[in-house]
């Protein structure tokens, strides 16, 4: 069980689509504003948890079509949430957004997410610890839930504290498009790590 946890934990903590853009709208728009969108992250990671429980996720994912339409819509969706952190309170008409995306954001994000998927997949279906099934999967869902909050939550405070600091215009511009550019690392070395296992 604690080889279980320290692989929650590091798995969790590493900087993927959902931390990333939950630090990224807490320093774009602050921590109360964005509390509904790790509310969605919350759900949807759980959601994701039981399709990989259930094994309804690898039936569907068993398909390569649906594997390359999930990851183009997690790409384009992750690419619309950098230009969100970006340009949050920019005063450029067809991309100012005062209010951070919200509750079905966080669902739709962790739905079409390949790293919830992964992390999902390799707790759940490894790390045995207990003859029943039936509690050795609640007790790796109270485990995961466990991490996942205080470590979403303390994310979107270190992005939050940065948004507190009452920077200079220019400063926050500077740390929403240094936010954004981090997501979009991750969303290239999703894409490569995609192109590379499909090749193979």
């Amino acid at each position: 069980m604690l080889t279980f946890a320290a692989a929650v934990l590091f798995l969790l903590i590493t900087p993927g689509p959902g931390v990333l853009s939950t630090a990224g709208l807490g320093a774009a728009y602050g921590f109360r504003p964005s509390l509904a969108y790790v509310a969605g992250l919350f759900i949807g990671t759980n959601l994701v948890a039981l399709a990989v429980i259930s094994g309804v996720a690898a039936i569907v994912l068993s398909v390569p079509v649906i594997r390359t339409v999930l990851m183009a819509a997690s790409t384009a969706y992750l690419l619309y949430l950098a230009v969100r952190i970006a340009f949050a309170g920019a005063r450029i008409a067809f991309v100012e957004a005062k209010a951070p995306p919200a509750l079905l954001a966080g669902i739709a994000l962790q739905a079409i997410n390949p790293k919830a998927y992964a992390v999902n997949t390799t707790l759940f279906a490894g790390f045995p610890f207990s003859g029943s099934i039936l509690v050795e999967t609640l007790a790796k869902l109270l485990i995961v839930n466990a991490f996942w909050v205080p470590i979403h939550l303390g994310w979107l405070w270190a992005g939050a504290s940065l948004h507190r600091l009452n920077l200079s215009a220019t400063a926050q511009r500077r740390i929403n498009f240094l936010m954004a550019a981090s997501m979009l690392l991750v969303v290239a070395l999703a894409l490569y790590s995609g192109l590379t296992s499909h090749a193979a």
